[in-house]
């Protein structure tokens, strides 16, 4: 059997679920999809995913077992091109915190904070 890749599944804990969901369906207009958690103790919105290919996919978690902020764990979502992408978090009243630089043969990525104090970052090859 095949090794799994190491990271399956990834969550962004949120204070406001309105608000992180307007910022991320802004910035990779993509409209998040709501999760039933059978124990109801968090709300969830996940990204769109199909499990089948390559990447991990996630969700908006609203939890009373954890909290939003900078420093944890960096997320990157692959995107066309970086700099586009940077222009819809400005908008979506995100910040950029590094914007577009090389990463060598890697690509390029933006390091971004979203409105609920996350740490994100945005990875392309253009």
């Amino acid at each position: 059997m095949e090794k799994p890749n190491a990271i399956g599944w990834f969550d962004i804990y949120v204070d406001d679920m309105n608000r992180a969901v307007e910022f991320y369906e802004a910035v990779f207009q993509q409209e998040l999809e709501t999760i039933v958690d059978p124990t109801s103790d968090t709300q969830m919105k996940s990204f769109p995913s199909n499990m089948k290919t390559y990447g991990a996919s996630g969700a908006l978690v609203k939890s009373a077992h954890a909290r939003p902020g900078a420093g944890g764990t960096m997320v990157y979502f692959t995107v066309e091109d970086c700099a586009v992408v940077e222009a819809r978090v400005t908008a979506a009243e995100g910040q950029i915190i590094r914007p577009k630089f090389s990463i060598g043969e890697f690509g390029y990525v933006t390091v971004c904070m979203d409105t609920e104090g996350n740490m994100f970052g945005l990875s392309s090859m253009a």
